[in-house]
């Protein structure tokens, strides 16, 4: 059983190197990856078609979503069903506009309806997540990922705009909320409690996770004790 024992929402590892996906496929935690160009990019992915086949020839098991990468609707649908013939683990990452803001809703409707795995990115919007809602196939999987923590980064609070996303995606079985651009920790606990199915999480904050619970006096305490240790190491005096 892969997540945390104590939660229900499940972890999907957000990056695009592939030693570090190795790592945490490992580890029997991520029920999931997440990857887009801009992560390929900064990991120094240079082909495309080769990462995907290696990180999926390493982890064959777990959903992986790969993303189009053109702006023009047919070289996105051309893009998206070489991806989606790539393995039956795969998601094909769409946004929800191009880079003009005109909706994709038309191509996720065909190519959803098309029985093909679809994860719908970068939405910040609630009337985006009901023109997604509205497009996406009752009969095939998909992901609806809605940028929280970028909302949060406008100084809106996300959690009723996450808590109505899930009741808009209620009706439709097979459609999983995700809380995507993880900021902190807290972040896992609100998403569980909007309902969300999933959270994007990075590694520097999955190693957080066992601080979940722990008494704060006993942190306080630890957190003196760091800093005594640290200044008494660097040989600091006044």
């Amino acid at each position: 059983m892969r997540g945390l024992p104590q939660f229900r929402i499940k972890l999907y590892a957000d990056g695009a190197d592939l030693n570090d996906m190795v790592e945490e496929y490992k580890k029997g935690i991520v029920s999931g990856f997440t990857t887009n160009p801009t992560l390929m990019k900064k990991a120094g992915v240079s082909n495309y078609k080769e990462f995907a086949k290696a990180a999926l020839k390493a982890i064959p098991d777990l959903p992986i979503s790969f993303e189009v990468f053109s702006d023009d609707f047919p070289g996105m649908e051309r893009e998206a069903r070489k991806i989606g013939s790539w393995g039956n683990n795969v998601y094909i990452k769409i946004p929800v506009t191009n880079t003009k803001g005109e909706s994709t809703a038309r191509l996720v409707k065909k190519l959803s309806h098309d029985g093909l795995k679809l994860n719908v990115t970068a939405i910040l919007a609630l009337d985006q997540v009901k023109t997604v809602a509205k497009a996406i196939s009752p009969d095939t999987s998909s992901i609806v990922s809605v940028f929280a923590g970028r909302i949060a980064d406008t100084g809106v609070d996300p959690l009723p705009i996450m808590k109505e996303a899930e009741k808009i995606l209620k009706t439709n079985p097979k459609a999983e909320l995700l809380w995507a651009s993880t900021r902190e920790l807290l972040n896992l606990i609100q998403a569980e409690s909007c309902g969300c199915h999933i959270i994007t999480i990075p590694n520097d904050i999955l190693k957080k996770v066992p601080l979940v619970g722990k008494d704060l006096d006993q942190l306080s305490l630890e957190t003196v004790q760091m800093f005594y240790a640290d200044a008494q190491s660097a040989g600091y005096k006044i």
